[in-house]
C-alpha cells in the first residue's frame, strides 16, 4: 500500500469531518492550488482510502432512536454455519453494523430501529429465523456517549 504524505493526511482529516467540502475550500484550506488537491483526492479513491461519501443522519429524526447492541452466540462454529449467518445478516435493515467477534460471543450487531416492539418484532421474525442461533444477548443504549466515523490518523 502506498504511504500517505502529510498532505493526503491532511485532505483525509478534512472529509472525514465534513465530505461536502469542496476541492477549491480544501486547497484554500492547506494553502494550494485546486488541481493538485482534485488529483489527490481521486487517487485517495482509487487507492481505497476513500471508500464512499455519505450523509449521516439524525437518527431521532428517521425514527430510529433505539439502538440495540445484539451479542449472538452460534450453536455450531462451522464454515458453512458461519458464512450463511454472514450472508443473512447482510439482507436485514436493521442490523447497521456486524462484527464476527473472537471470544465469549461469536458476532456482535448493532441495531437500531424505532421502539422496543419493533426489536421485539425484529428478534422475533427475522433474527431468530436464522439457523444455529444458540443466545441472543440484547442490552439497550441509554445515552450515545461518542459516536465518529472519524478515524484518528
Amino acid at each position: 500500500m502506498e504511504q500517505l504524505d502529510k498532505i493526503d493526511t491532511k485532505i483525509l482529516r478534512i472529509l472525514q469531518k465534513d465530505a461536502k467540502k469542496t476541492t477549491k475550500e480544501i486547497a484554500t484550506m492547506l494553502n494550494l492550488t485546486v488541481s493538485p488537491i482534485y488529483e489527490r483526492i481521486r487517487r485517495l479513491e482509487s487507492l481505497g482510502y476513500i471508500k464512499q461519501y455519505v450523509a449521516i443522519l439524525d437518527k431521532k429524526l428517521i425514527n430510529r432512536q433505539v439502538t440495540t447492541i445484539c451479542q449472538v452466540s452460534m450453536r455450531y462454529h462451522n464454515e458453512a454455519f458461519i458464512e450463511k449467518f454472514e450472508q443473512e445478516i447482510q439482507n436485514l435493515q436493521e442490523v447497521q453494523e456486524c462484527y464476527h467477534m473472537a471470544g465469549q460471543v461469536d458476532f456482535l450487531l448493532k441495531i437500531n430501529v424505532a421502539s422496543l416492539d419493533d426489536y421485539h418484532d425484529f428478534v422475533k421474525y427475522k433474527l431468530s429465523k436464522i439457523d444455529n442461533i444458540g443466545v441472543l444477548n440484547s442490552t439497550f443504549v441509554l445515552k450515545e456517549i461518542k459516536q465518529t466515523s472519524e478515524f484518528y490518523i
